[in-house]
């Protein structure tokens, strides 16, 4: 009895850590769109659901946070140590002004403030969750601003995996008949849309490492997939969501 006990015991506590990871794992990519996004937290709710979480207060610590004002501008950067108080780019004690929270995009974060907190994070040897102040940044060329398609990755070859990988970036996918035929991502301006060659991932017929061609990466109305309404072009997006998209279709390439 007590070995079957015991036994017992370490799977629960094998199935405990594996979920544990995978919790992790979905807070780490909730994380991340909510800086691509631009999610904001008020002071208190900042504190209850990231500060003082005890599933998520460990990634809290190390990313980089900002405070905002009311037009949504970065105001300043602060980080969370590790007793929870708040510290700045000179790793004084931070007292939060007004504002929002939110988690600060490399694209505004002031050259002289990312370099500060490089340093930090080398000096207590903090790893981010993800990419944050190391993160690529993307801009499109003066002859993509004015267009409905983007043609820069015509014909490029990625695995089938990559392409479903993107709904850890927010994309989703677009089927027909248990084909995949594109993949598409809401932003407030329109719908982003990847089309590949269709496929499917049903039963094997498409393996996760099988090479597909990129047929176009194009912008469309929001919900308009049909050309219901005339196709915005890609100078509707800000700075942050055309490095972010451009960031997403060069993760396939990796």
């Amino acid at each position: 009895m007590k070995k079957t006990q015991a036994t017992d015991a370490v799977n629960l506590f094998k199935q405990l850590k594996k979920d544990v990871r995978a919790i992790a794992s979905q807070q780490i990519d909730r994380l991340e769109q909510a800086m691509c996004q631009r999610r904001r937290w008020t002071a208190e709710q900042f504190r209850l659901f990231l500060v003082e979480h005890p599933l998520v207060r460990h990634l809290t610590r190390r990313l980089l946070w900002g405070v905002y004002n009311d037009e949504n501008a970065l105001i300043t950067c602060f980080r969370v140590a590790e007793d929870s108080t708040y510290s700045d780019a000179q790793d004084e004690l931070f007292t939060l002004p007004a504002g929002n929270i939110g988690i600060p995009h490399v694209l505004e974060i002031p050259p002289e403030s990312a370099a500060a907190f490089r340093q930090i994070y080398v000096d207590y040897e903090l790893l981010p969750p993800f990419q944050q102040l190391e993160r690529g940044s993307y801009h499109l060329a003066d002859n993509e601003r004015n267009v409905h398609e983007l043609s820069r990755w015509d014909g490029r070859l990625c695995q089938a995996g990559r392409i479903v990988g993107l709904e850890r970036r927010g994309w989703q996918r677009l089927e027909e008949s248990g084909s995949v035929y594109a993949m598409r991502k809401s932003t407030p301006y329109g719908a982003l849309e990847l089309e590949t060659e269709p496929f499917s991932l049903i039963y094997g017929e498409t393996g996760y490492s099988d090479l597909l061609p990129v047929e176009s990466v194009k912008i469309t109305a929001p919900y308009d997939r049909y050309g219901k309404q005339s196709s915005p072009t890609f100078s509707v997006l800000d700075d942050i969501t055309a490095s972010e998209l451009i960031n997403d279709i060069e993760s396939l390439f990796d």
